[in-house]
């Protein structure tokens, strides 16, 4: 089983699935970057595992609590959140990552 991924959008979704666009809308640094993220999530069972990958998997705050990021190159990131509702939270209000299974995809931004 691996964590299953959906896409916010057709755009994002058709970089993950034709080289030719992402490189064409992202540039090969970038999207070398998110096809290799993509790769890393697919193959993992929960987002516990994404924790030791490259990419410095974290969770966002303030109004984008709820999401979680990932570095692609220079300040951009791959944007995600979790397929469950609500998101599993233990007794502190922390998330639990090993309980997360699924993630949409809603965008590569720099927040910055």
């Amino acid at each position: 089983m691996c964590v299953n991924i959906t896409f916010r959008n057709k755009k994002l979704e058709k970089y993950a699935n034709q080289h030719s666009q992402a490189l064409k809308k992202l540039g090969s640094v970038r999207a070398a970057k998110y096809k290799q993220r993509l790769d890393d999530l697919r193959a993992i069972e929960t987002l516990e595992e994404a924790r030791v990958l490259p990419g410095k998997y974290h969770e966002l705050v303030a109004d984008r609590k709820g999401q979680w990021a990932c570095s692609l190159d220079g300040q951009f990131r791959l944007i995600f959140e979790p397929h469950e509702d609500p998101i599993p939270i233990n007794s502190e209000g922390q998330f639990i990552w090993s309980e997360i299974k699924g993630v949409e995809i809603i965008e590569i931004v720099d927040y910055h």
